[in-house]
């Protein structure tokens, strides 16, 4: 997947980074080509080297519908005889979203071995939007509203939200990178646009920092290595720190790191 450099996205990732007494947002959006690059091109041989690109893969239940109506959750994915149903998705669209995990938090990060049921296709734009938005503005308040109008026009933009098919990364509890303490919420978000060949990645988490403590090694997490220093400094947030987004999940141990930074000259007017 190649990251597509855009300095709108700079700008609106500046000013998803926001403090509200001790609770922090670290906010990101990036916008990838399906244009395998890298190691894309091994990866996706292995990923297809028992099963075809267009072989089914059963996803795990709407994320969206789970957060606001269990109910109608429970009553649309049950069959006549109360059996199941799930959504499902391709071997080569699950590729695009791991792939898309990758490159956004390489070296950190290997989601390589990463399962259907890990993610969810959303069947609703409005309710994606709902979330999101409830969730922004529940800790933000007014220093979201700022930004609202600005944020959703430019994602338009780049990516035609009506035309995409919308997927999440929900890992159970075991997996789940932000299952540390103080994290009051996070979502990851895929707005793939097929005809464009495109993705845009939205991940986002609300974290009440408090003192620090042991920190557990979770699924895709290495662990055979000292931390990184960047991932040391992380963790020190203040008023005048730039977050290093691969902070968004907790670190893999590694002796190397990418730092995914914004500019600071780049500011929403």
């Amino acid at each position: 997947m190649k990251l597509l450099e855009s300095t709108s996205f700079e700008a609106i990732n500046n000013a998803l980074h926001i403090m509200t007494g001790d609770t922090t947002i670290h906010g990101r959006i990036e916008s990838y080509s399906c244009k395998m690059a890298g190691n894309d091109k091994a990866l996706y041989k292995r990923f297809t080297s028992e099963q075809a690109p267009t072989d089914l893969q059963a996803l795990s239940p709407p994320q969206t519908l789970q957060d606001f109506s269990p109910q109608l959750l429970r009553s649309s994915l049950s069959g006549d005889e109360g059996a199941t149903l799930c959504d499902t998705i391709s071997r080569k669209t699950l590729f695009y979203l791991i792939a898309t995990l990758n490159s956004a938090f390489e070296p950190d990060y290997d989601f390589s071995d990463a399962k259907s049921h890990e993610f969810s296709k959303e069947p609703s734009l409005q309710w994606v939007l709902n979330s999101i938005e409830g969730n922004l503005s529940a800790v933000a308040g007014e220093q979201y509203h700022k930004i609202r109008s600005a944020l959703w026009s430019t994602i338009e933009d780049e990516i035609s939200l009506n035309d995409c098919d919308i997927y999440s990364y929900n890992p159970d509890l075991n997996s789940d990178p932000f299952g540390e303490p103080g994290c009051l919420w996070s979502f990851n978000y895929f707005f793939y646009n097929k005809k464009l060949k495109r993705i845009v990645f939205f991940t986002c988490r609300a974290i009440k920092y408090r003192s620090n403590g042991p920190r557990r090694v979770r699924c895709h997490q290495r662990s055979d290595r000292e931390p990184a220093q960047r991932d040391q400094q992380t963790d020190q947030v203040g008023p005048n720190s730039t977050p290093s987004w691969t902070s968004v999940f907790t670190k893999k141990q590694t002796s190397s790191s990418k730092t995914v930074t914004s500019n600071p000259q780049n500011t929403l007017t």
